[in-house]
């Protein structure tokens, strides 16, 4: 590869490299048919559904604590989720709220969420589970 004036910061080649990584693997669970991506957002039933039961641990604790109203144990959990990516049917700003997944090994808050529209927060009229930072959303079911 061939740079014109000065090299990229590294911050930037990280960030380049991370978006060809998430691009690489939605592209190949995609292809091996793991990947579910909404084709109509606006229609909930074209996201898959995934049962409570079969998601991680930390993701079942972490719904009963939205349906508990808390405590959450990282400050961004309960903010407004803006859904730029586009993949949960459309809803008014302020509507769907993410709630992190504790993730096992990672030094950071990890990739897992909950997302949940509805009011008030603490009775979400539906979740939405993603492991991979909102590259994928199944809707959680009883």
């Amino acid at each position: 590869m061939f740079w014109t004036g000065s090299a990229p910061s590294s911050s930037t080649l990280r960030r380049a490299v991370h978006k060809l990584g998430l691009a690489f693997t939605l592209a190949c669970g995609l292809a091996a048919g793991t990947v579910s991506v909404a084709r109509n957002a606006d229609a909930p039933e074209a996201i898959a559904a995934v049962p409570l039961a079969t998601l991680p641990a930390e993701a079942r604790q972490t719904y009963e604590r939205i349906f508990s109203g808390g405590p959450f144990p990282y400050r961004k959990d309960g903010t407004v989720f803006g859904n730029r990516e586009r993949l949960l049917p459309k809803k008014a700003r302020g509507f769907y709220r993410e709630y992190t997944v504790k993730t096992p090994g990672s030094s950071d808050r990890g990739a897992r969420r909950i997302i949940c529209g509805g009011e008030p927060p603490a009775a979400p009229q539906v979740c939405y589970y993603t492991s991979d930072h909102y590259a994928s959303f199944r809707r959680i079911v009883q």
